[in-house]
């Protein structure tokens, strides 16, 4: 199947979840599911990978749930009333480590935004402990802030920092430039659209193309970030 855009049909089945969120709804209307939803975003996949391979050769595009395709059913130890997602998320990753805690360009959809994004949405605390001492080196913090002050003039947000205080053994660089980068618990830019006539055509492909191609260096930080081990001297 060809990627043709994303269909008013398939945002209409999410709006369906909202009212119906169910296992039993979903099982009834699995055929619209896997027309509406699968189809598309196995498409997508394919025809995306391919064009990020242009910006990252070996990033990894794969057609399958928990690969690049989310699972549709949230944890049901914590969603029993809620358990069906009502947002798609699908994400191309590069590196062997786990998919969340990889240099990413990802994407979510639902019937109210279109939500593509670059870098680590959550750092886990292995993954952050080593950010941290990786910003201490003063050119590494450097190229981050004028990476993300860069995103920020072309018009993409930055994720918010998490912490309001620096973390201990931040003392000796509070006053070193930059040294608010200590704050944040992930690092990721991304961009808000509208599910609008581009969402729905092949369009779409070189529009979220063009973020992620914005977004490379963000994307090579972030990679160079996970490549460093939690022994290994970041200075």
């Amino acid at each position: 199947m060809y990627f043709k855009g994303f269909s008013k049909e398939g945002l209409g089945f999410l709006s369906n979840i909202i009212l119906n969120n169910s296992k039993e709804w979903l099982d009834e209307h699995r055929e619209e599911y896997e027309k509406y939803i699968v189809a598309p975003n196995i498409a997508y996949v394919k025809e995306m990978g391919e064009h990020l391979q242009i910006l990252v050769p070996n990033i990894n595009a794969i057609p399958k749930v928990n690969k690049s395709l989310f699972r549709i059913y949230r944890d049901a130890r914590f969603h029993k009333l809620d358990p069906i997602k009502e947002r798609i998320g699908i994400i191309f990753w590069q590196g062997s480590t786990h998919r969340m805690q990889s240099a990413s360009f990802y994407m979510h959809y639902d019937p109210f935004e279109v939500f593509v994004a670059t870098g680590i949405r959550n750092f886990k605390p292995e993954l952050l402990s080593i950010y941290r001492e990786y910003i201490k080196n003063d050119a590494k913090r450097d190229s981050l802030h004028h990476i993300l002050e860069s995103l920020k003039a072309k018009g993409y947000e930055i994720g918010k920092t998490k912490y309001k205080k620096f973390p201990r053994g931040f003392e000796d660089y509070v006053d070193k430039p930059h040294s608010y980068l200590a704050k944040f618990g992930s690092m990721y830019a991304f961009k808000i659209f509208k599910p609008d006539k581009t969402f729905h055509s092949t369009k779409i492909i070189d529009r979220n193309f063009k973020v992620y191609k914005d977004m490379l260096d963000l994307h090579q930080w972030v990679y160079e970030l996970t490549c460093v081990s939690a022994t290994e001297n970041v200075y």
